[in-house]
């Protein structure tokens, strides 16, 4: 019971989106806001770049000793009086959480954003357990209301628009009334809509039996985790309830304090624009005898699923991840058809390249074809994260395998046995450029062309201008 996939429809998913007059208006905050705040943050850090050499210089350590520093943690974790508990599947880790829960007699869970929660689709399996989660995280707790899974890794309800989680909030919260008076159509103003989540969510703190955050970072050398968020919703669902369960995985583990601090001055800058998010939480086990709140138990729940699979391999690089969402944030297909459209956990770039592990290269086959190979998500990452690189391993896996339609596989048979034979290959192209301008005619465009409907579908095709190939004006001299 993982999350739902709906990625084997990514075309009709994507069409969807395209013809989605609200989602072209929310996404309008990625193409441009997001991404530029980046750049400007960046800007402002003169060693940014160094950083980033740091950074995966420090994650690639720990990748090729990961064993060692999973065993360094989970020993200080132990002996500050936490709990850990190794899962190498989902169902493994959702049992689990139901069994910690359970041991509580929680009814209600209050819940701080989590990818790997997500990954495991915990919050539907609790509630057919009859317990309640709820998501404390402003983005999560829209698209929970929206009975929607995220569609970024950062900004979970990028997707609506103020207007939609106003509707949202008219249709959830009917009882709302700030001072006791009811408010009349609800306000779209974005402090508004805060507010009100906040008082309603308020309640939802002191209710719950236990809080289960994720991790951002894992700290070997002392055994405590770490939360960065910019609501502080994260420190209410981990002091609040008697039982703190941690949901994360395995490549979170960092050797040492000082060097989550190269990786944190990165993460923020790559995600939000901002120096460093507003809450940087570290937990060091549960609430001693001295400690004025916290919880009574800590439970550290590490999901394996595949990862282990990853090192030493291809795909071990993407182990670097630091869920920043900067490859969404400056990729162009993902700021076209949004999040959902990848369908499933992780979107983008990152799910183009990780998801095809995570749920089998044949569900996830269409995901590396979303790309224009630009390369700007490998340029963002602050982890140098090589994601073309990654996508283009998976188009070769599902053409090796046979996944990929057959016309799409005889036609890059095709090409590969022409361009072997270079002096046909000018010969077929001469040709090709010629028929395409005659046909074009004096429009130098054609409105469709066969096996290309993909690009005529929604733009004309340009014919070939006079002049030769690329190549050819290459060879004669004519370089500009």
């Amino acid at each position: 019971m993982s999350a739902h996939i709906t990625s084997p429809a990514f075309k009709d998913n994507a069409k969807a989106a395209l013809a989605d007059p609200n989602l072209r208006k929310a996404m309008a905050i990625i193409a441009g806001p997001m991404a530029g705040r980046r750049v400007e943050s960046a800007s402002e850090l003169p060693e940014f770049e160094a950083l980033r050499d740091e950074a995966v210089k420090i994650k690639n350590h720990t990748l090729a000793h990961m064993d060692i520093y999973l065993e360094r943690f989970e020993a200080a974790a132990t002996a500050r009086g936490a709990h850990v508990h190794w899962c190498r599947t989902p169902r493994e880790a959702r049992e689990t959480v139901l069994a910690l829960c359970r041991s509580r007699n929680a009814r209600t869970v209050t819940k701080g954003k989590s990818m790997v929660t997500e990954e495991i689709g915990l919050n539907a399996f609790l509630e057919q357990h009859s317990i309640q989660p709820v998501e404390t995280d402003l983005g999560e707790y829209i698209i929970q209301l929206a009975h929607e899974p995220p569609s970024h890794i950062i900004g979970p309800a990028l997707h609506k628009t103020r207007e939609q989680v106003a509707e949202l909030f008219e249709e959830h919260h009917p009882d709302y009334a700030p001072n006791g008076i009811k408010p009349g159509p609800r306000s779209t103003e974005p402090q508004t809509l805060v507010s009100e989540a906040r008082a309603v969510l308020r309640e939802r703190y002191f209710q719950a039996d236990v809080g289960i955050t994720g991790a951002n970072f894992l700290v070997a050398e002392n055994g405590a985790t770490m939360i960065v968020t910019n609501e502080g919703n994260g420190d209410l669902t981990q002091s609040l309830p008697k039982m703190h369960i941690v949901v994360t995985s395995i490549e979170k583990v960092i050797p040492t304090l000082e060097d989550v601090s190269t990786i944190l001055r990165v993460l923020a800058r790559s995600a939000t624009g901002q120096e460093m998010s507003v809450y940087t939480t570290v937990s060091c086990g549960p609430k001693r005898p001295d400690d004025a709140d916290g919880p009574e138990e800590m439970h550290i729940v590490l999901l394996d699923n595949g990862r282990s699979e990853m090192l030493g391999g291809e795909l071990q690089e993407l182990m670097r991840c630091i869920r920043c969402g900067a490859c969404m944030n400056n990729c162009p297909v993902y700021q076209s058809v949004g999040g959902h459209a990848y369908g499933w956990v992780y979107p983008g770039p990152i799910g183009a390249a990780l998801d095809p592990h995570l749920i089998g290269l044949e569900a996830a086959q269409h995901l590396p074809n979303a790309s224009t190979f630009c390369g700007k998500c490998q340029e963002v990452c602050p982890m140098r994260i090589p994601l073309p690189k990654i996508m283009r391993h998976w188009r070769e896996q599902a053409h090796d395998k046979r996944i990929t339609p057959p016309m799409q596989r005889w036609g890059i048979e095709a090409w590969a046995w022409l361009a072997q034979r270079p002096a046909l290959y000018r010969l077929a192209t001469r040709i090709g450029m010629t028929a395409l301008r005659a046909v074009a005619g004096s429009k130098g465009r054609l409105r469709s062309l066969p096996l290309a409907d993909g690009w005529t579908a929604q733009r004309d095709f340009p014919a070939p201008q006079p002049g030769g190939s690329f190549m050819a004006q290459w060879k004669s001299g004519r370089r500009r």
